[in-house]
């Protein structure tokens, strides 16, 4: 939705036709971090080599401006890869190859999956996004406004999430309850009057070009940073940052709809909180 927005914004206000594709892709680009994609490719199992096809298909139907980045192993060293895909002849390859010094995901994997990528994202900020989220073109217009908060020592600003899984059925508006009461409600409270709401994760957007070199965007200690996220905001704060909310714009996100999921991810939840109380 974001490239959809840049365009219609670059056709009003006189970027020539020929040029407004090009325009949006100097502007935009989003990075999927799938770190086990060099796996499900190169496995025997036809379930996960599925999967990868359908990663495959989707860096090609959004080849403009999509980009995977994952882990690559072979022959005991690691590398850090970027697939893209030829806009003209469809044709993939590599884009960038980073070798590592060994296997990065030795804590509890999406931070570190986060982290190694981010090498990769251009321009100057960048937003973090769960696979479950998408976005509303009317919304998507308001990123150029949102970008504006970045005044000062501001590195983070976050706002609220949309569940539009909510009409799925009881248990789907249960998880989409709790979602509006962490994920809206309670940043709201903690942002005013308590004035200590740090980092969510998703979708705040951030100062890329400091974040890049003051921890990267997430805490990856295995046990110790369950919730990485919001110890990633702990660091920014230790290190004279700033954390903005912002009410104007909204992102949309899909919650779980079966019971078991729910009650997975709740617990997940529960025990996660416990062991932040007690550390």
């Amino acid at each position: 939705r974001y490239a959809d927005a840049l365009a219609t914004l670059g056709t009003l206000e006189g970027v020539p036709g020929g040029d407004v594709e090009r325009w949006v892709s100097a502007k935009f680009e989003y990075v999927i971090t799938c770190q086990i994609y060099g796996k499900l490719k190169k496995s025997k199992k036809g379930e996960e080599r599925w999967k990868a096809a359908c990663i495959d298909e989707l860096r090609h139907n959004y080849r403009a401006n999509l980009r995977v980045a994952y882990v690559d192993e072979s022959n005991k060293e690691f590398a850090s890869v970027l697939l893209r895909v030829d806009g003209q002849t469809g044709a993939d390859y590599q884009q960038y190859r980073v070798k590592l010094p060994g296997n990065p995901i030795i804590g509890e994997g999406k931070p570190e999956n986060q982290n190694h990528a981010v090498i990769f994202a251009r321009g100057e900020h960048m937003m973090t996004l769960d696979m479950n989220q998408d976005n509303y073109l009317g919304e998507s217009y308001k990123m150029r406004n949102l970008l504006e908060a970045f005044q000062g020592n501001v590195r983070i600003v976050g706002f609220r999430e949309h569940i539009f899984s909510e009409s799925g059925g009881a248990v789907a508006a249960f998880a989409a309850g709790n979602e509006l009461v962490f994920g809206t409600m309670v940043q709201r409270f903690m942002t005013w009057p308590l004035c200590v709401r740090f980092h969510y994760g998703h979708p705040d957007v951030w100062d890329k070009l400091w974040c890049m070199s003051n921890g990267g965007v997430s805490k990856a200690s295995r046990t110790l940073h369950v919730s990485e996220d919001i110890f990633a905001g702990f660091n920014t704060v230790l290190r004279g940052g700033g954390i903005e909310y912002a009410e104007f714009i909204h992102c949309g996100k899909g919650r779980d709809m079966g019971f078991i999921a729910v009650n997975g991810f709740e617990t997940k939840i529960s025990a996660g909180n416990s062991l932040q109380c007690c550390s």
